[in-house]
């Protein structure tokens, strides 16, 4: 029978201690706080959860939970252990990782005196970054061992909501863990066989920064509703029947959709849109300040491009696809333009590269709005990706027609290739391959 310590007996810690003993795993919880301790050895939950009581009384009678406060008898009788010390918040905002740094120092003395291999998995919500700056360093330092070779890290995010923890566990969204090898990986993920969903291996430092997106989001999803919730509530509409409507398209609204960091949004309809729900919030003195906030994040995303393209040093610049979007000649708000402008504006030698935009047939709005804002165009435009790349010293991708495949595969190496799309992954680009966002 597999034995686990759990390190912190605060809501994570004791939610999967007496998840993991009903399911067969013995558990020894460790804390610094006598009465959490007295009380698991007594099959007392510590703190108020549905199911948790139930769940401890019956881990204590079939004596699989146990508690301790001895880092040294819980590492030595153990092959496992799980951390779920607390990382609160500091008075700017900041992680304060003083209880992290305090445990890792008492597993890590621990850790002296065994010889046997042994796993230590953090759930405890850290910053990306803060096991390989942190922790790793403060178990060796402590330890005298080295991560990988005598001790083993892994970090395994939660996901578990205050209320409904116990059946959180028990049917999880996902399972994430990052380790640096897939074997750690594999023996981490099998205290959670036969649990629902998917089963994620990935690298530590993405494992860390998963649960922040996911509590960011959280956050965001609740603001975005409570805001047009006030507005619906102004000029008397019921908020909860357009958000039902709302959230019955999987295909754009809840779903993967636009949750791919590449450039800033543009066309005909989603700035437009913007600025007209928020003039009729500004109308009806409603407050919406997430909304308000959206177009100057997205020209902050364009200013970004153009920063990034200026720190290059280069002087001829090829635009390839600069229509707000792949499979159309639409260049209303096309983010695409302001770079152009702002490149011409500055000097450089810009040519441009779209198979879907041709002057010959630029008609109505599409050619005024070209007409007006960048009338030189055409002595820009050039025929061929292959005249674009002949120009240029940096290529920009500006949206994903798959033809611009062709611009990383045969950019030569004195050649930077800017991509805003991700038109391809990363680990097939070259050298001289970049991405605005990753």
């Amino acid at each position: 029978m597999m034995k686990i310590s759990i390190f912190g007996l605060g809501y994570v810690g004791v939610v999967s201690a007496a998840c993991l003993a009903s399911r067969g795993i013995k558990i020894v919880g460790v804390d610094i706080n006598e009465e959490k301790v007295r009380m698991m050895q007594e099959g007392i939950s510590p703190i108020i959860e549905k199911d948790l009581p139930e769940l401890l009384t019956a881990g204590k009678e079939k004596q699989l939970i146990e508690a301790t406060g001895n880092t040294q008898q819980a590492i030595q009788d153990t092959e496992l252990s799980i951390i779920c010390v607390g990382t609160p918040s500091r008075a700017n905002g900041s992680l304060d990782t003083k209880f992290i740094k305090n445990v890792c120092q008492e597993i890590g003395e621990a850790l002296k005196d065994k010889q046997e291999k042994h796993i230590l998995v953090f759930r405890s919500t850290m910053l990306p970054g803060t096991m390989r700056e942190i922790v790793i360093p403060s178990l060796e330092k402590a330890s005298g061992k080295i991560q990988n070779q005598e001790f083993y890290v892994a970090y395994n995010p939660e996901f578990l909501r205050e209320g409904s923890a116990v059946n959180d566990f028990n049917h999880p969204p996902k399972t994430v863990v990052g380790a640096d090898s897939e074997e750690i990986a594999d023996e981490v993920m099998t205290i959670y066989e036969g649990l629902p969903g998917p089963r994620i291996k990935t690298e530590i430092e993405i494992a860390e920064m998963v649960k922040y997106v996911d509590n960011n989001f959280h956050a965001l999803k609740i603001t975005f509703a409570n805001e047009i919730g006030r507005m619906c509530k102004k000029i008397g509409i019921d908020s909860h029947k357009v958000m039902d409507i709302f959230v019955q398209d999987t295909k754009l609204n809840i779903s993967p959709a636009y949750l791919k960091p590449g450039f800033a949004f543009g066309g005909s309809c989603l700035p437009k849109d913007l600025r007209a729900i928020s003039y009729l919030a500004k109308m009806n003195d409603i407050e919406t300040p997430l909304l308000n906030a959206i177009i100057p994040s997205n020209n902050m995303q364009i200013l970004n491009a153009i920063k990034r393209i200026i720190q290059m040093e280069k002087h001829k610049i090829g635009i390839a696809g600069f229509s707000f979007k792949e499979g159309t000649d639409d260049l209303r708000e096309s983010p695409m333009i302001e770079i152009i402008e702002t490149l011409i504006g500055k000097g450089y030698d810009v040519k441009l590269y779209d198979r879907n935009i041709s002057m010959a047939r630029l008609i109505g709005a599409n050619k005024e709005y070209i007409n007006h804002r960048i009338p030189h165009i055409s002595s820009l435009l050039v025929e061929s990706i292959d005249d674009l790349l002949a120009h240029s010293e940096v290529l920009v991708i500006g949206n994903n027609d798959k033809e611009f495949v062709r611009i990383v595969e045969e950019s030569t190496p004195d050649q930077i290739v800017f991509d805003l799309v991700r038109i391809m992954e990363v680990e097939d680009g070259k050298g001289n391959y970049d991405g605005i966002c990753w």
